[in-house]
């Protein structure tokens, strides 16, 4: 009995519709993902990282508004000894997260109020976010006891 040739159509048959499916299937799919998910992912870190920086700035400057204050508001303070405390911590913590920081101390007979503005350090491009905080208090003053005790 002759031997049977095999058409070169059958033995490539099984084999090319494998590779034909295999190469028309989801092939590039991880890519495109990655290309599209990656600068989101990028954006959403770099967001929460911004809003941490803010959030710093915003407590750098609650401090140096109520740091001020404690100096001012003593019975012999002045708004300058108050600016000058407030501006040293400035100083010293609002070199990196506060840009720009300007610190107003006034102090009247009976009260003293302070304020701290600037703005936080950019991380995303083109996003500004202002800082404020503000504190008031009294003006720490000796009252003698007039009252009578029994």
């Amino acid at each position: 009995m002759p031997a049977r040739s095999r058409s070169p159509r059958r033995s490539r048959g099984p084999l090319a519709h494998r590779v034909r499916h295999a190469l028309s299937g989801d092939r590039g799919e991880v890519t495109v993902e990655l290309v599209i998910a990656t600068p989101l992912l990028l954006l959403a870190l770099l967001a929460i990282i911004q809003f941490a920086v803010w959030s710093h700035a915003t407590h750098v400057a609650q401090t140096a508004a109520s740091q001020a204050l404690a100096a001012a508001r003593v019975q012999h303070g002045t708004a300058g000894t108050g600016h000058a405390a407030g501006q040293r911590l400035l100083d010293d913590l609002a070199a990196g997260p506060l840009r720009e920081p300007r610190l107003t101390v006034v102090r009247d007979a009976t009260s003293v109020s302070v304020s701290v503005r600037g703005e936080a350090t950019t991380v995303l491009p083109g996003v500004q976010l202002h800082v404020h905080a503000e504190t008031v208090g009294e003006v720490e003053r000796f009252v003698p006891d007039t009252g009578t005790t029994p």
